[in-house]
């Protein structure tokens, strides 16, 4: 189940349940408001955007889930600068990226690396939010 609530000016904000369902939709509901906002299904842009959103999303499913509490997708569009929040209730366990190819996850923050131009992490009073940056063409 997802609430949207729409935002001024470029924005939209998603609360959707911490499940692989919840994820998956979250990548489904990138595709659609992107092209609402002229950046077509199968523009690089789109495909880069929903790429960072299913990453961040799983992220948040499989690691910042606390049963009960949805996850939170935020899109703001500036021009051509689209920001990416995706926010968890869980703030105990910290992010990792893992590069060495034995390990077993942490490979999908080396994606939103690669194709955002900047991303972070920002503490929140309960939880954490794991922002991305990307330029769209």
């Amino acid at each position: 189940m997802s609430t949207q609530i729409s935002t001024p000016l470029g924005g939209t904000t998603l609360r959707l349940s911490s499940t692989p369902r919840g994820a998956r939709l979250a990548r489904r509901l990138t595709e659609q408001q992107l092209t609402a906002w002229g950046h077509p299904h199968g523009g690089d842009g789109n495909r880069a955007a929903q790429q960072v959103v299913a990453e961040l999303a799983a992220n948040a499913v499989t690691h910042g889930r606390v049963p009960g509490r949805d996850f939170e997708l935020r899109l703001l569009l500036a021009g051509n600068t689209l920001r990416v929040e995706v926010s968890d209730t869980r703030g105990d366990r910290r992010l990792r990226i893992v590069t060495d190819p034995e390990e077993e996850g942490g490979r999908g923050l080396v994606i939103v690396t690669v194709l955002a131009r900047v991303w972070g992490v920002t503490e929140r009073e309960v939880g954490k939010t794991v922002w991305a940056e990307l330029e769209l063409p």
